[in-house]
This record gives structure tokens, C-alpha cells and sequence, in this order.
């Protein structure tokens, strides 16, 4: 997690840098179903690069956004979720799936 003295002072540029990119708002929004593997991540999300989805994952655990969970399993099995603090993005998430639908309803008029 980021000390207070890495954040920007404002806010929403908090929010910005923590979940601002591309990738890392869609892994939220397949992490806000359910609990996912680096594979399936992967193929859900269409032109990601393996490099991509690593340094995401890994900036999302360091930031508490998310946690990581490997099985004591021979292959091994990793599992990515939302922590609660990832989960307290929900809402922020969802407004912007319902401005997405508006936008596109407008769109199409």
C-alpha cells in the first residue's frame, strides 16, 4: 500500500492512479463477479499482454486493491480476487457501467 506521502493530494487523483488504467478497470470489473485465474484473465481480456496483466495484478495487491491466493496444489493454482477495499469500489465501478449505458442509449438516437 502507498504511503500518504506517494498520493497526490486530490482525491479523485488518488482514485486516478490507483485504478486508472484500462486494464486494470476491467480486471475490476471480472473481479467484481468472481474470484479469477491469471489464465482466464487473460483470454477475457481481449489484447492484454501477459506482461500487462502481471505488473496490474501485482500494483493492485501492492495497493490492497486485491489479494492473491495460491493452492498447495501440484500444478500450483492462483486465484485473484477483491479485497474489501477493492470491494468498496463497487459502486464507483457501477456508476460507470450505467454511464456507459446512458451514453450508448444517447448514442444510438
Amino acid at each position: 500500500m502507498k504511503t500518504k506521502e506517494e498520493l497526490p493530494e486530490c482525491p479523485v487523483a488518488t482514485t486516478v492512479q490507483l485504478i486508472g488504467s484500462k486494464w486494470k478497470l476491467l480486471i475490476l470489473r471480472n473481479l467484481l463477479a468472481r474470484p479469477w485465474r491469471f489464465n482466464e484473465l487473460r483470454k477475457s481480456l481481449e489484447g492484454i499482454s501477459q506482461k500487462v496483466l502481471t505488473d496490474s495484478l501485482r500494483s493492485m495487491e501492492e495497493d490492497g486493491i486485491i489479494t492473491r491466493t495460491v493452492y498447495p496444489e501440484v500444478p500450483p493454482r492462483v486465484e485473484y480476487a477483491l479485497s474489501d477495499l477493492g470491494e468498496s469500489m463497487r459502486p464507483i465501478i457501477k456508476a460507470m457501467e450505467e454511464f456507459g449505458l446512458d451514453y450508448k442509449a444517447l448514442a444510438e438516437k
